[in-house]
């Protein structure tokens, strides 16, 4: 097919769109649908891809944590196995610091919050603040996790820690909670009753999908926290290691430093559970598992329904258009361009269908971004093209039978059509 004649079969196809203006638009709702639920979701997840990958950078990509349980663990709710393991010790994280080299820096972690059943309050004049997260830590905390960064104030010092000072570092939506525009630095709070002060605030953080963000934290040093919350049994260690140190070697060194600690045999499991910043990717990596299924079941159905459509109309075209078949066959034209007439009508319909939906996706993802600023939802390059291929597959797929019938139509009985 020559480019002339390809341009003059675009145009017929276009005409006749526009002949049967609402017959193609209900015809294309489908292939909407099924296009710019794609484009979308994928916009939401290269957004939160970014997110994720943007916290685990900010958790730190050398940044390990020990536990009695694994992470996202629902305390009440543990197996018998891990139920009945000892609970981690305060002193263990400088014994792990001297059995292994590859360890940099090193914290114990003691937690009061309101997913282990803990109450917490933080009071200032009459403003209250409930459900905060109440952690003691070493003073190397921040470079430990760098997520937590202080922004106004300082940190506390290891001679502070030493000497169980009753100081506090906040964050931020605490801070504005208690304080509004006022300077927290130096106020007096009472943390659960007992008074702190506050030495610094943290630089914003809300939180991932709505779970607890750096906001809703309030961090004193470890023997303060100790002194304040014997009853509070629970220990985490966090520790960085040398970047000079394999990772696997570092892990190997931990495991059996801890294992002497905790005097495991030999041929006995650990009784710990050892996970890095990471822990965040495996995570989404499951949820987004379980969204694109589910998009995926969406989007073939509306391009069932699209692809469906699209093949009833062109039978229809078919039918209402056996006389003009006809006479195209009586003056030269070949099955071959008949096929290809009604197959570019087809691949058009489906082509305008999806343009509409990549439209309708980027304005999820922009929409995404108005209202959630920490999503930058987009549309990939990748996406934008697999939006264009998949509805014009649709339209090859569903629009090969019409145009091969039209095709194979006899001249002599389409010149005599009524």
């Amino acid at each position: 097919m020559t480019q002339a004649e390809l341009v003059e079969n675009l145009r017929v196809a276009l005409d006749t769109l526009w002949a049967h203006k609402v017959r193609s638009s209900l015809t294309l709702l489908g292939i909407v649908i099924g296009v710019s639920s794609v484009i979308g979701v994928a916009a939401i997840i290269n957004g939160l891809n970014r997110f994720v990958s943007d916290r685990i950078e900010r958790l730190g990509s050398r940044t390990y944590f020990v536990g009695r349980m694994g992470f996202g663990m629902d305390p009440g709710r543990l197996p018998e196995r891990i139920r009945r393991r000892r609970y981690l010790e305060y002193e263990d994280a400088q014994k792990v610091k001297e059995l292994a080299p590859a360890v940099e820096k090193i914290t114990a972690l003691g937690t009061r919050a309101f997913f282990s059943g803990a109450a917490n309050e933080v009071r200032y004049g009459g403003q209250r603040v409930e459900n905060v997260i109440v952690r003691g830590a070493n003073a190397d905390y921040c470079e430990i996790i760098p997520l937590f960064t202080v922004e106004q104030g300082r940190m506390f010092t290891a001679a502070e820690d030493a000497r169980s000072a009753q100081v506090a570092v906040i964050g931020a939506g605490i801070a504005n909670s208690l304080f509004g525009r006022a300077d927290p630095v130096g106020k007096m709070i009472l943390v659960n009753g007992a008074p702190y002060e506050v030495i610094g605030v943290f630089a914003p953080d809300e939180g991932f999908l709505g779970g607890p963000g750096v906001d809703q934290f309030v961090l004193v040093p470890l023997n303060t926290f100790r002194k304040h919350n014997p009853d509070m049994k629970e220990v985490f260690l966090a520790f960085t290691i040398y970047r000079d140190v394999a990772p696997e070697a570092a892990m190997d060194q931990v495991t059996e430093a801890l294992r002497r600690i905790r005097k495991v045999p030999h041929n006995a499991e650990n009784d710990f559970e050892l996970f890095s910043s990471d822990f965040l990717t495996n995570l989404w990596n499951q949820l987004t598992g379980a969204i694109v299924i589910l998009t995926t079941v969406i989007s073939s159905i509306g391009l069932l329904i699209g692809g469906v459509g699209v093949m009833n109309i062109m039978l229809i075209s078919v039918t209402e258009r056996t006389r003009e078949i006809g006479i195209r066959r009586a003056v030269g034209a070949r099955a071959a361009d008949i096929r290809t007439q009604f197959l570019l009508e087809a691949v058009t319909q489906t082509m305008l269908g999806g343009l509409m939906g990549l439209a309708a996706g980027y304005a999820i993802a922009f929409a995404v971004r108005s209202v959630f600023p920490t999503i930058p939802a987009y549309v990939s390059v990748f996406w934008t093209a697999m939006g264009v291929a998949l509805s014009a597959l649709t339209g090859l797929v569903f629009g090969y039978w019409p145009a091969d019938r039209a095709a194979r139509l006899d001249p002599v009985v389409c010149l005599r059509y009524e």
